[in-house]
């Protein structure tokens, strides 16, 4: 079931096909078929890795064609340039080495801060109420250009007291605070919630069973209510027992759709919150002998690399995590920064369709 099934035609093609935002080094490294720091030596001309010449080609091919604009040394010196910032800047986030979403949002603030010269620094908390202030007292004593506080999970924070109090530019990244003292960028959890619904209402469903995460976490509580308000859009019933509660883990996401599976009517597709839960609801559906999509169709959460490699291919929301990074560093360089109150920014997760979803079967089919 985890394995890769052999590509069709049309999975070439979709490969072949650049996704909707910018190209990153990750969608360069799936498509010429090696690793991601593979294409990092490549685009960046690493003399001190001897790599192939047919990986390098089959690397700059690839970039190509998915339209990746190669950065080039500035033609002036770097302390002319208009969009330099004199210092380096300080990730700080509290879970990074078991985090993916944590490690996808320091990529993007690496891809974003590549052209413009500038060092990123990097501290991991991991919550600690002593090591936590000690980190971000060292980084405004270095001088840094900008500090990016980041948490692993969207929440409310109270923000420590050094960056409340220091001049350096503060950063919240998948975190807020109460008065919006500075600025703050999350995903937009409730839209991305409708959207994977909707996904699901397109292709005729209309009964959807839904495995959440830890509801305490706002981006469960986030997802649940998109789903809510997509089912109120279409006019449908919120079924309280279509709603399975998980812990974001594989096996929450087995026992949690055997649970759905075994009602008197069970749903003709899932929305599961989170890929990994899927890869659990896959393995409860084929040990039920149902096939994805024919028999039920299932949805996730997040774009995890082994959303691909599922048999069949997973459809799912990508999170906006590198777009936070981004979206952190275009703030830095190119935000006004007026006024004591900033917005919260929300940027929406898109729709990543694979093979995992289609048009509910006929009762009398199933």
């Amino acid at each position: 079931m985890r394995g890769r099934m052999k590509d069709s035609p049309k999975d070439e093609e979709q490969e072949r096909t650049p996704r909707k935002g910018r190209v990153t080094m990750r969608d360069i490294a799936r498509l010429a078929k090696c690793s991601q720091p593979t294409v990092s030596f490549v685009l960046n001309d690493n003399p001190t890795i001897k790599i192939s010449d047919q990986t390098r080609a089959r690397v700059l091919q690839a970039a190509d064609a998915l339209g990746y604009k190669m950065l080039t040394a500035p033609s002036k010196p770097i302390e002319k340039r208009r969009d330099y910032i004199d210092g380096n800047i300080a990730f700080v986030i509290d879970t990074l080495a078991t985090s993916p979403e944590g490690v996808h949002a320091y990529d993007g603030v690496l891809e974003a801060v590549k052209a413009t010269g500038n060092l990123v620094l990097l501290a991991e908390t991991r919550n600690d109420p002593v090591l936590e202030p000690k980190a971000l007292s060292f980084f405004i004593d270095q001088g840094v250009a900008a500090i990016i506080y980041a948490s692993v999970f969207t929440r409310q924070i109270a923000l420590p007291r050094q960056l409340a109090e220091t001049d350096i530019p503060v950063f919240l990244l998948n975190c807020y605070t109460a008065d919006h003292a500075v600025p703050a960028v999350i995903p937009s959890e409730i839209a991305g919630g409708h959207a994977a619904t909707n996904a699901l209402l397109d292709q005729g469903h209309t009964r959807i069973g839904v495995i959440t995460g830890e509801p305490f976490m706002e981006c469960a509580s986030g997802r649940l209510t998109g789903y809510r308000n997509a089912l109120a859009s279409a006019d449908l019933p919120f079924v309280e027992d279509l709603v399975v509660e998980g812990d974001w883990m594989p096996s929450s996401g087995y026992d949690g759709t055997q649970k759905l599976m075994r009602l008197a009517t069970p749903p003709t597709a899932i929305f599961c919150q989170y890929d990994r839960m899927a890869i659990g609801g896959y393995d409860a559906l084929k040990a039920l002998g149902l096939s994805i999509p024919r028999d039920i169709s299932v949805i996730g959460y997040d774009d995890d690399e082994i959303a691909r490699h599922l048999s069949p291919p997973l459809t799912t929301m990508n999170l906006a995590d590198r777009a936070m990074g981004r979206w952190v560093i275009d703030q830095l360089f190119h935000g006004t920064g007026a006024g004591f109150r900033h917005p919260l920014t929300k940027l929406e997760c898109a729709l990543v369709e694979r093979q995992s979803i289609g048009p509910p079967q006929h009762p009398s089919n199933r």
